[in-house]
């Protein structure tokens, strides 16, 4: 199978949708669009057999449960040959010590750059062999509503913090149900702070786990701390 991805707008809010195309993962059922109850992540990378690359999708396969759990689906793409997905996919493997024998999530074949162009993935000073431009290390995050929420642009020679990404999300649905932010440094099960449009007089019922308010030279009282709500 094959994955096509279209997102309208490459910046928050742009609508994203996902229809059945040819991936790596055989078998897998691939949802038609992201919308519904699931979340999704849609990450690239510059080519098959890089060594970065191979680090990146072995750190996403050993965390990806974490990701299962939350009702995030994960997909990749990288501008090869489902052939050449295929046989590196091995490589992942073995060099990661990983105990599978495929991936758990799967590898768009972009082989024609079609979706790396029209979302902006291409980077104008990276690139391969044949002076082609590398994929940049894209992070597309689409909510259940198919709006993009997030995006993120790595150069091809830095590797990504697939925790990272974890948390980014993690935050993305909390403040999405809760009228809460997440603080610098923030990690799931940490307090919150409340967000400044909730008034007081919101609080009891809003935050029954009681809210922290703090003083600060200005004497404005926008610093509130709760812990982090209950789904």
């Amino acid at each position: 199978m094959c994955v096509v991805v279209v997102i309208g707008l490459v910046r928050p809010g742009g609508l994203a949708t996902l229809s059945a195309g040819d991936s790596s993962a055989d078998g897998l059922r691939l949802p038609r669009v992201f919308n519904g109850v699931i979340w999704g992540i849609l990450f690239s990378h510059p080519s098959d057999f890089t060594p970065v690359c191979t680090t990146e999708l072995g750190a996403m396969a050993k965390i990806h449960s974490d990701f299962e759990k939350h009702n995030i689906r994960v997909i990749a793409l990288s501008c090869n040959s489902l052939e050449s997905h295929k046989m590196w996919i091995k490589d992942i493997i073995a060099f990661n010590d990983l105990r599978m024998n495929n991936l758990p999530f799967p590898i768009i074949s972009d082989e024609k750059r079609e979706l790396a162009v029209q979302l902006g993935m291409l980077d104008p000073i990276d690139k391969d062999t044949e002076g082609i431009p590398l994929t940049c290390r894209a992070v597309f995050i689409i909510a259940p509503d198919k709006k993009l929420k997030l995006s993120m642009l790595y150069p091809a020679t830095s590797g990504r913090n697939f925790p990272e990404l974890f948390r980014a999300v993690a935050s993305l649905k909390l403040t999405e149900e809760k009228k809460v932010a997440t603080p610098a440094n923030w990690m799931p099960g940490e307090p919150c702070m409340v967000i400044p449009s909730v008034k007081d007089e919101e609080i009891p019922l809003l935050f029954p786990k009681g809210v922290t308010s703090y003083n600060v030279p200005s004497g404005r009282k926008y610093i509130r701390v709760t812990p982090q709500p209950d789904p």
